[in-house]
């Protein structure tokens, strides 16, 4: 399945404006209270606000022509409770919307983030994590931004620009007519270049996406850098994502501005037209200079929401633009789902591989026709020239992957069958270059382990000692409460890979498999692993994937595993000439 975010077809492209936001809306339908006020408080001011030039124009006409200061005043009042009631509803909806825009910030990074905890590896072999990181971090607040501040402006604008274009039509149909006409102009060069805009920005959000997917690599490597001197590479890597960057961010910059000159230019003629066809119309006697005045206000109400709506409209297209961003994450399916179990087997080996092949996403098949069988209790090892498919059987029984063909069971049962708790119980996983978290080596041991989290650090001391892990614990000099720092030197590699070692063994794995698990260790402390594997539970199933023979001198059965086919090795002596021979025809 391919699940690359910057090379999927773009499944949404035909779903409207309307749709992409009805999805969106979904995710804070706990909310619908809150935007109901918002929404009040927000027509509630626009409607005030309308009132204002209606007021001033009937005073003009009314009393400053007949100079009755009294009316003047008593309207003057009038106006001044009216902006305050005004001014009461917009930070009313204000502090609503900032508290949603919060919240729905809150929860769709939770979503973004539980999507990608819920992805196969496969997922995350495919996208860079720093374009992940940016559309978590970056993506998410730039809708945040459009909903907590601009939204509810742009509903307020729209309903004072259509406010006011019902008092224009109102008030003299012909001259309201003409005042709006630059408006329908602007609506059709919106229309034709929302589109553009949108491609822009969301070219923009893609190179920031790479940008910090550089820096993250960059950092992440930063010794290999340093020990090959090649700063130089990395450093053309960065400035060519930075270039990139800079272009898109110019070019959606000039997009996103492109419209408040033209609305702007748009009222200008607007108040024109208004202007000289009023002056026309006052000394026909068809008009008063307070309804022109009044007029004209009306049409700044109509075109200043327009100008804001300009900056409004970016801010929307930006937003929406990192909206598909985020939203392909979201439409993403696990393709590793639970399936119903149709093999039915008596007395069935632990882990049989029944006619498995297996293609990685746009790749060459890396194992063809596979067909082993691995008995409960037995230590079983891998071995074969890089490339030749080891890592990937092991995978296959972890279900870190589906088969492409065939299938691979556990205890008789396809291991698609399983959900994932009942299967991570089973099978514990070691890899070259484990993963820890930033913490404790007691935090860290005990990860995904529920069983052993109420443990005091006595308790678990004990059940080390019991486990024959004393000694490896003895390797850290604050024990359980050594730091570990995922980006640091607080621990060496080697000591990364017994907590890796401990945290597999202490969950008590039905099948333990170890993917090079000893490659950064001295052969003493290999030794002593080996041993503590030798103390599992007699029906603990042990599968060893390994360069260095000596580790799996004490195997039950060697299969050789190179070019996408696996041979039964016989004898370690077997073995290694095999492995010699695949190397020198590889």
């Amino acid at each position: 399945m391919n699940y690359n975010l910057n090379k999927q077809k773009e499944e949404g492209k035909n779903a409207s404006t309307f749709s992409s936001l009805k999805m969106f809306l979904a995710l804070i339908k706990e909310e619908k209270k809150t935007l109901w006020f918002a929404f009040f408080f927000i027509i509630l001011n626009a409607f005030l606000s309308l009132f204002g030039p209606y007021f001033i124009a009937h005073t003009i006409d009314t009393y400053v022509a007949a100079k009755n200061y009294h009316g003047i005043m008593l309207n003057a009042l009038i106006l001044l409770a009216i902006y305050i009631v005004a001014f009461g509803a917009n930070y009313l909806q204000m502090i609503l919307m900032g508290g949603v825009g919060q919240r729905m910030l809150f929860s769709l990074r939770n979503a973004v983030f539980n999507k990608l905890q819920s992805l196969p590896v496969d997922f995350f072999h495919q996208n860079k994590a720093g374009d992940l990181i940016s559309r978590i971090n970056n993506d998410t607040d730039k809708l945040n931004i459009f909903f907590s501040q601009s939204l509810m402006q742009f509903i307020g604008n729209i309903i004072t620009m259509l406010g006011s274009a019902i008092f224009l039509l109102t008030l003299n149909f012909p001259l309201g007519l003409a005042a709006l006409v630059p408006a329908v102009l602007i609506w059709i060069f919106t229309k034709s270049t929302s589109p553009w805009v949108k491609r822009r920005n969301a070219l923009n959000l893609k190179s920031v996406g790479a940008l910090s997917g550089e820096v993250q690599e960059s950092l992440d490597n930063y010794k290999v850098i340093v020990a090959f001197n090649r700063r130089d590479y990395f450093r053309k890597k960065f400035e060519e994502a930075n270039e990139d960057n800079y272009k898109t961010s110019v070019d959606a910059g000039i997009s996103n501005n492109i419209y408040l000159p033209v609305y702007s230019f748009a009222a200008n003629i607007g108040q024109l037209i208004v202007l000289g066809l009023g002056i026309y119309l006052i000394t026909k006697g068809a008009f008063t200079i307070g309804l022109l005045i009044g007029f004209i206000a009306y049409v700044n109400n109509f075109y200043f929401p327009l100008r804001h709506l300009a900056g409004l409209w970016a801010n929307f297209q930006v937003a929406m633009a990192g909206w598909d961003r985020i939203r392909k994450i979201l439409n993403l399916e696990n393709n590793l789902t639970v399936v119903e179990n149709k093999v039915q087997e008596e007395n069935p080996a632990y882990i049989e591989f029944r006619d498995v092949s297996f293609t990685y996403p746009n790749g060459k098949e890396v194992l063809h026709h596979i067909n082993i069988k691995l008995e409960r209790g037995k230590t079983y090892a891998f071995v074969g020239p890089t490339g030749g498919g080891k890592t990937t059987m092991a995978s296959l029984i972890a279900r870190l992957y589906d088969t492409s063909k065939g299938h691979v069971l556990l205890e008789g049962r396809d291991i698609r069958s399983f959900e994932a708790d009942e299967r991570t119980r089973k099978i514990g996983f070691i890899l070259q270059e484990p993963f820890l978290f930033s913490g404790t080596v007691r935090e860290n041991i005990l990860y995904g382990n529920e069983n052993l989290q109420a443990y005091t650090n006595g308790q678990l001391a004990k059940l080390i000692h019991e486990s024959g892990l004393e000694t490896l614990l003895g390797r850290f000099e604050q024990g359980l409460d050594t730091q570990v720092f995922t980006t640091g030197d607080s621990i060496s590699l080697g000591q990364k890979q017994l907590i890796a070692f401990m945290r597999a063994v202490l969950r008590k794995p039905e099948l333990i498999i170890l993917d090079e698990a000893t490659a950064n260790i001295d052969t003493i402390t290999e030794k002593l692993l080996s041993d503590i594997l030798l103390k599992l539970p007699a029906s603990t199933t042990r599968v060893v994937i390994a360069h260095r023979l000596n580790t799996i001198e004490n195997a039950d059965e060697i299969f050789f595993v190179n070019s996408g086919k696996v041979t039964p090795a016989g004898s370690l002596e077997d073995a290694v000439n095999m492995l010699l021979h695949g190397k020198r025809a590889s």
